[in-house]
């Protein structure tokens, strides 16, 4: 469905369950989501619940998903995968998950020194990027939808504090993505687990520090039993988006009705979960305080380093890597002129706010 259409009587039909009579002469559809969550993180593993009960109330029952918690039909980390081999027909999972097949599947998620979850929404939605990551996707046999955000996230837990950039040389610690490729550049060493094993690697030593999402999830997790230290921001994570994978031959195959009725649920499930993360974060990050958890910014030596190195990296993948070139150009464009915006507005709005007694 076309976004233009949300608006138009094709979009507003969706919006509405189907008649007795038009769901008659639809197929009965039965489709598996593999996520890439454990069903413990509520919010982020919600998002496809989110999708499960709406599609089936949009289409008076006839197109039913059923969600699998990461590890239950395919390992976290390998949803992509699934989705475009057809083991699922559809998926729940972080494109920066899958930087090993194409780094430029990171923009999907959050790339570091991005967009913050409004201006990926407007970038996705009205600034080109669901059209650019289609392209990019079709390569995996999956068409790509908007999935939810978390907003900023946290830097991450660590068991010693980080007191300037040195302090990084030779430390483990689990960071996904382009993130992670940046903080090798500055001496970690990262690693890529998913939720569920990241704790059991804190806790034996596995790993010196480990970032997730935010105070919600992480103290749902419960890192800071292990490591005391909380870090911010995740400059890696401005904005990170979860995406919904479908495979292509199963998108072509549904009716109309019941794609525009999974369009509808991915926009609700992608502006539901960072509802409910602005709503959980605060509480949470006050009961963190209560045990004890020590709050530090990244130190200013540290943050330099990072976003020299990671330009640096843009514009060297840019040379050797057509797809990630293709996408950077203009998301660069789009990045610098809402910076430009939020500068005005916004953050002048918010730092009154916040800073000024």
């Amino acid at each position: 469905m076309q976004r233009r259409d949300f608006l138009s009587g094709a979009g507003v039909a969706a919006l509405l369950p189907l008649g007795t009579a038009q769901a008659a002469e639809l197929p009965a559809v039965r489709w598996r989501l593999a996520s890439s969550f454990p069903k413990s993180l509520d919010t982020i593993y919600g998002a496809a619940e989110t999708l499960s009960k709406r599609v089936a109330a949009l289409t008076g029952g006839k197109f039913q998903i059923r969600v699998f918690a990461g590890g239950e039909l395919v390992p976290g980390l390998q949803v992509l995968d699934a989705v475009g081999n057809g083991t699922a027909e559809c998926g729940h999972s972080a494109g920066y998950y899958y930087v090993g097949k194409n780094l430029a599947l990171a923009f999907d998620t959050a790339v570091p020194f991005g967009l913050t979850a409004r201006q990926q929404n407007a970038w996705m939605y009205a600034g080109g990027g669901i059209e650019a990551l289609r392209k990019l996707y079709a390569k995996y046999n999956v068409v790509q939808f908007p999935g939810g955000n978390t907003g900023t996230q946290m830097g991450g837990w660590f068991r010693k504090p980080i007191k300037s950039l040195a302090d990084l040389k030779g430390l483990k610690m689990r960071i996904p993505g382009i993130g992670g490729q940046i903080m090798a550049k500055l001496g970690a060493v990262p690693q890529t687990l998913p939720g569920g094993d990241i704790y059991p690697a804190l806790e034996r030593g596995a790993l010196d520090a480990a970032e997730w999402v935010g105070p919600y999830d992480d103290e749902k997790l419960g890192f800071h039993k292990i490591a005391k230290h909380y870090y911010y921001p995740g400059w890696w994570e401005g904005g990170p988006q979860l995406s919904f994978y479908v495979n292509q031959a199963s998108w072509k195959a549904l009716p109309e009705a019941y794609r525009q009725a999974f369009e509808v649920a991915t926009a609700e499930a992608n502006q539901l979960m960072l509802a409910q993360y602005d709503a959980k974060n605060p509480p949470a990050l006050l009961r963190l305080a209560g045990h004890g958890v020590a709050l530090h910014p990244y130190p200013k030596d540290v943050m330099l380093a990072a976003r020299r190195a990671t330009f640096e990296l843009y514009e060297q993948e840019a040379k050797i890597n057509a797809d990630f070139a293709g996408i950077y150009r203009d998301w660069k464009r789009f990045r610098d002129t809402q910076f430009q915006w939020f500068k005005v507005n916004e953050a002048a709005y918010s730092n009154f706010n916040y800073f000024v007694k």
